[in-house]
């Protein structure tokens, strides 16, 4: 029998914590943690609305290089993300379109790559 896998948690490298934040929520990802552990350590947990896996950023998390990191999410619909995006104040490509989905490109401030795909159906739901 074959366990269950979840990825739960993507640590975000970023240069600025309370910009990218800001930036996150401003786009409605919900802030869940804000805790500064120890001095070197502060850890912020932001999720993605209707998501089980959510994003790390703050000091102490990664060393990645702030701009390194590409994410993928799936959205039920590319044009609507888009939108939401743009009233967000977030510069979003335009909506490419694909024959394995619709794709919308952004980058958060620090030129962290995402990548919105809209769908039609996924064998896991």
């Amino acid at each position: 029998m074959t366990s269950t896998w979840k990825i739960e948690l993507i640590p975000v490298p970023v240069t600025d914590i309370d910009r990218a934040k800001a930036f996150y929520e401003r786009i409605g990802f919900d802030a869940d943690h804000d805790h500064q552990v120890h001095e070197g350590l502060r850890f912020v947990q932001l999720t993605p609305p209707g998501s089980a896996c959510s994003i790390v950023i703050g000091a102490g998390i990664t060393e990645k290089e702030p701009g390194t990191q590409e994410i993928q999410v799936v959205v039920p619909d590319a044009h609507a993300a888009r939108k939401q995006l743009l009233e967000a104040g977030v510069e979003a490509g335009e909506v490419d379109v694909q024959q394995w989905g619709n794709f919308v490109h952004f980058r958060d401030p620090d030129g962290n790559s995402w990548s919105l795909q809209a769908i039609e159906s996924r064998p896991n739901g």
